[in-house]
């Protein structure tokens, strides 16, 4: 199965939190991403989980 993922920028505007706090959080290793090419990705499951904490 495979990973579904959106961008920082959805997923400022789906949690609400900045991009600066997301980015802390990629940091922590609390929000699993997916590097392709230069772009990171954020797992949308991952997301979903970290909003629902």
């Amino acid at each position: 199965m495979r990973a579904v993922t959106i961008s920082i920028a959805d997923a400022v505007e789906i949690s609400g939190l900045s991009q600066a706090t997301l980015y802390r959080l990629i940091d922590r290793g609390k929000l699993a991403t997916v590097k392709i090419g230069r772009r990171r990705l954020v797992r949308l499951d991952s997301l979903e989980q970290l909003i629902a904490a």
